[in-house]
């Protein structure tokens, strides 16, 4: 059971970096130097954006110093931590918090990896709203994937136990046959 979901762990962050770098190069190829693509009645755009933040630009008015020590360091120690933790703790995990947690490592990674290679700025190309006013920032599928992961995560709680920790919980070990008394 563990080397099988070390592997679904494994190829969930590598397709999700591998899809994500696919999407930022034909987004270079073709949305870079381009009016955005709308959709849907202006619901859906496709428009090229290199950010130098975090999420919606979080930070990006930071000095390139301050940036680079934020974004790259800091968010790269945080990736190993998180790496370290998904694959030591995933006996302790559920199948959903392992999916959650290697979402969110993937895009991470992802962007992480988009940011050493750019320079410090990060390939953003879709955008979702109403008119002008109503819109999300730009983000890329990386970000959709640690939104998911997180998701996921929150739903199906990284601080629950996984089961087999509390078997022996259960009302027919317990000595006064569990919280509520003997049916």
């Amino acid at each position: 059971m563990t080397s099988r979901r070390y592997v679904v762990i494994t190829l969930v962050i590598f397709v999700s970096i591998i899809i994500d770098h696919i999407t930022k190069f034909f987004a270079k190829q073709y949305l870079r130097n381009s009016p955005p693509q709308i959709y849907f009645n202006d619901f859906f755009r496709f428009q090229y954006a290199e950010n130098t933040g975090a999420m919606l630009g979080l930070g990006s008015t930071l000095p390139e110093t301050t940036r680079f020590w934020i974004f790259t360091v800091a968010v790269g120690i945080l990736l190993l931590a998180l790496l370290i933790y998904l694959y030591r703790g995933m006996g302790h995990l559920t199948s959903l918090q392992s999916l959650g947690l290697s979402l969110i490592a993937g895009g991470g990674l992802s962007n992480f990896v988009d940011r050493l290679i750019n320079k410090g700025r990060v390939v953003d190309f879709m955008n979702m709203g109403i008119g002008d006013t109503l819109r999300t920032g730009i983000f890329n599928v990386a970000d959709m994937l640690i939104m998911l992961g997180m998701a996921i995560v929150l739903v199906f709680g990284i601080g629950k136990p996984h089961k087999k920790q509390n078997e022996h919980l259960t009302n027919e070990s317990h000595p006064t046959g569990g919280m509520y008394g003997k049916d």
